[in-house]
């Protein structure tokens, strides 16, 4: 694995800074600066502009509207997105989905709905936990019933995250009992607008609506929208939520978020406290360590490898170096870290600020960031796969 920049490969990040540097709404670089809350029309705007540089979908092959780029190319253009402060790409469409409907999918499919989330024009969620079937998801109850042309499908989702702003649902759904619970479960495209779908806003403690319940009321689902055949959703499952946790552990933003931990701390006099700066050497290693496993599984991922028991390290240790991060966060501010009102998060400070701007967000992301150990598989499943894959206990 050779990750030395060549010329080209400079001359690449030279490039993205100057994009980045021109064409960037600074209205939303001061949003995800200050970590303030992005609504849709945030992210859909900066997918956008990726779409019209021709740069949504570095990894997707040539045939499909992507760039194919290298290992190395893909992880400037990540570390330059993160350090320049822009939204999170959505993954649920082009990182999540578009892989499936590409391995999986028909011609048919993936004329369809690639083009579609390329260009930021549907916006998709997914729909795989419920309430009592979150960690051990083969117990699913969701079901799709046969019927004329399609399925009929009942049940609820749980934790569903942007499910209010989605035009699209992916949904694991039982339709068979027999066997193992697995070997039941079916992959489906859902449309959001389709009678029968309701969402239910759950607001988490930070203070804000990210995730939902979705009920699932006798919702025709056509035939054509089953992707892999009946019965194969459990595979599906395994290989999107490889491509999931290996996103999760957010390598880049983890950077970006010490970059900005340091000029706090150097902002509070903290650079020669040194019980502090030994914690934040620790964690440094620590995400060191992350970023080579993490161009491990990029490489592998360009030869064409599914992700593989890397993708569950990935996930427990980027999930732990970024509670971590929030945790010295709160620390380095101290108690302006203690007010919080959820009202902040869209505005920031009011005309009487508590204290710096950095600090009222913090709290917020710092309770925010408890629940990424959980999504994607919790961190001690991912401990019990990697027992199981690795060391064959």
């Amino acid at each position: 694995m050779d990750l030395d920049f060549s010329a080209e490969d400079e001359a690449f990040r030279a490039q993205v800074r100057e994009f980045l540097a021109t064409e960037y709404p600074a209205e939303i670089r001061r949003k995800v600066e200050l970590g303030l809350a992005l609504g849709k029309d945030d992210y859909v705007t900066f997918q956008r502009l990726l779409y019209r540089k021709g740069w949504a979908a570095p990894s997707w092959p040539v045939e499909h509207g992507g760039g194919a780029w290298s290992a190395t190319r893909r992880y400037i253009f990540e570390d330059e997105l993160a350090a320049a402060d822009t939204p999170r790409v959505m993954p649920f469409g082009l990182k999540m989905l578009a892989p499936v409907l590409m391995t999986f999918g028909s011609p048919a499919q993936q004329q369809r709905f690639l083009p579609r989330i390329l260009a930021s024009e549907d916006w998709w969620c997914q729909g795989y936990s419920e309430p009592g079937a979150g960690s051990d998801l083969a117990s699913l109850r969701t079901r799709a019933e046969p019927v004329d042309g399609g399925y009929r499908v009942s049940g609820s989702k749980m934790w569903t995250t942007y499910a209010h702003y989605a035009d699209w649902m992916f949904a694991l759904v039982r339709t068979g009992s027999g066997g193992k619970k697995q070997e039941g479960i079916s992959f489906l495209l859902i449309d959001m607008t389709s009678p029968g779908v309701s969402v239910r806003p759950i607001v988490t403690v930070d203070g804000l609506h990210v995730v939902n319940q979705v009920f699932l009321e006798d919702v025709l689902v056509p035939v054509d929208c089953l992707v892999g055949g009946e019965g194969k959703g459990w595979t599906i499952a395994k290989f999107l939520l490889g491509h999931e946790r290996s996103n999760i552990a957010g390598v880049a933003r983890s950077k970006q978020q010490m970059r900005r931990l340091k000029r706090i701390a150097a902002d509070r006099g903290l650079q020669d406290d040194r019980r502090f700066c030994d914690q934040v050497a620790r964690l440094e290693i620590d995400l060191l360590a992350l970023e080579y496993t993490d161009l491990r599984a990029l490489w592998e991922d360009s030869a064409g490898h599914a992700p593989g028991p890397q993708a569950s390290v990935l996930k427990i240790r980027g999930t732990q170096i970024q509670q971590a991060i929030t945790e010295l966060l709160m620390q380095a501010v101290g108690p302006y870290a203690l007010p919080y009102d959820a009202g902040v998060l869209k505005h920031g400070w009011d005309d009487a600020p508590i204290g710096p701007d950095y600090a009222a967000p913090l709290a917020a992301s710092y309770f925010d960031t408890r629940k990424t150990s959980i999504y994607g598989g919790t961190n001690e499943i991912q401990k019990n796969i990697l027992a199981k894959a690795v060391f064959g206990l």
